[in-house]
């Protein structure tokens, strides 16, 4: 943390966010729910001398969550921050989720308030990127590579034949599908593994949508596909018995990550060695400090480390540069439904050529403004000096 106490660093003395919300023609749905649009929350912060960073705020669930968001950054966090020196973002997200932790419990929303400091946390290693003149994966590691290999995301299996031909199309040779939803999603997915090409990589997401018995049901279906990996076939919450038990009954590699909170359940986790995937979301939990501390704790553990995203343009980039940073074969997860939210900072933190997540040399993220497209899409904006 050395090359962070940069001696220009200046307090913060604003902040703003913005929710915005996108109509959508085809719902996206999951084995829990359905999101009939598109939310997102961006905020920037700015220190006294001028110098900013872009951050973005979990915003998926539930269906009114990005606003109630920016009210709680507003309201509840926006003056732990303000007046604190823009520097050392690790130590800044250990005070602040220490500062948070209180009010988290008594209204029983811990989520919300991690969520929100992920966003902040972005959006600090943002800034002292920008300030250090440097891109945030070099800031996290020198040398780290200015691309990460991709994979098609947020295909549900009802819609993989309309939507993996355009992945394809895109240059993807891995396709993560949904299932979850029903009886027949077993046979629906090797159906669907017999027509793609043999070079083709296929992943299943669960969704925590099964119990035990459910989950070994659908391994034992799948047995000998070479399935890529299974990603949430359990609840976060079941017993590790259970995860372990199902570990040793299938040769797929299990998956999980983006809805466990915390350096000692990740701990726990890698510990335990049931999931071979490692997947935590930037914008949940950790933001850039917990997420790039989760991964290299990963990689030493000999696992994969793959982030979890499906949201908009800035937090991909900070995924992006995550994974960059970290090293190992991982591979970046692109949502590949219609989405301005991300689409509409194309050229801005990266872009996607070939199956390739690529950015360029910019300073921090290499994201300066919110693109105006997006304008007629937001819902809620607040400023905090």
């Amino acid at each position: 943390m050395a090359e962070l106490q940069d001696r220009r660093a200046a307090p913060i003395t604003r902040i703003e966010a913005q929710a915005f919300r996108v109509p959508i023609d085809v719902p996206v749905a999951t084995s829990f729910g359905i999101m009939r649009d598109r939310p997102a929350v961006f905020l920037r912060i700015e220190d006294r001398d001028g110098c900013y960073g872009w951050g973005e705020v979990f915003a998926n669930w539930p269906a009114a969550g990005a606003e109630h968001r920016v009210a709680l950054l507003e309201r509840d966090i926006a003056g732990l921050v303000l007046g604190q020196e823009a520097a050392a973002p690790e130590a800044f997200f250990l005070r602040l989720s220490a500062q948070t932790r209180i009010r988290a419990v008594q209204c029983g929303e811990p989520g919300p308030f991690d969520q929100v400091i992920a966003g902040l946390d972005i959006a600090l290693w943002d800034l002292v990127a920008r300030r250090a003149g440097r891109p945030l994966r070099q800031m996290l590691r020198k040398g780290a590579p200015a691309s990460v290999p991709t994979y098609a995301s947020g295909i549900a299996i009802d819609a993989a034949d309309q939507l993996i031909p355009v992945a394809q199309e895109a240059g993807f040779g891995m396709f993560k599908v949904k299932v979850g939803f029903g009886q027949g999603d077993a046979e629906a997915l090797l159906a669907l593994k017999e027509r793609l090409p043999a070079t083709a990589m296929l992943c299943a997401d669960a969704n925590q949508a099964w119990d035990l018995p459910q989950a070994l049901s659908f391994v034992q279906a799948l047995a000998g596909t070479g399935l890529g990996w299974l990603e949430e076939p359990l609840p976060v919450f079941a017993p590790s018995g259970e995860w372990a038990a199902l570990a040793r009954a299938t040769g797929v590699a299990l998956a999980g990550g983006e809805n466990i909170v915390g350096d000692p359940a990740f701990d726990a986790v890698l510990e335990a060695g049931a999931l071979q995937v490692i997947q935590p979301d930037v914008v949940k939990w950790g933001g850039i400090s917990g997420c790039f501390g989760v991964a290299k704790r990963a990689l030493a553990k000999q696992r994969r480390y793959c982030p979890h995203f499906l949201g908009g343009g800035i937090g991909l980039a900070a995924s992006g540069a995550v994974l960059a940073a970290a090293g190992g074969d991982g591979m970046l997860e692109v949502d590949v439904n219609p989405n301005p939210l991300r689409s509409a900072f194309d050229g801005q933190g990266g872009v996607l050529e070939a199956g390739q997540w690529r950015v360029g040399d910019e300073p921090g993220l290499g994201i300066k403004a919110l693109p105006e497209a997006l304008g007629r899409y937001r819902t809620a904006s607040v400023e905090c000096h």
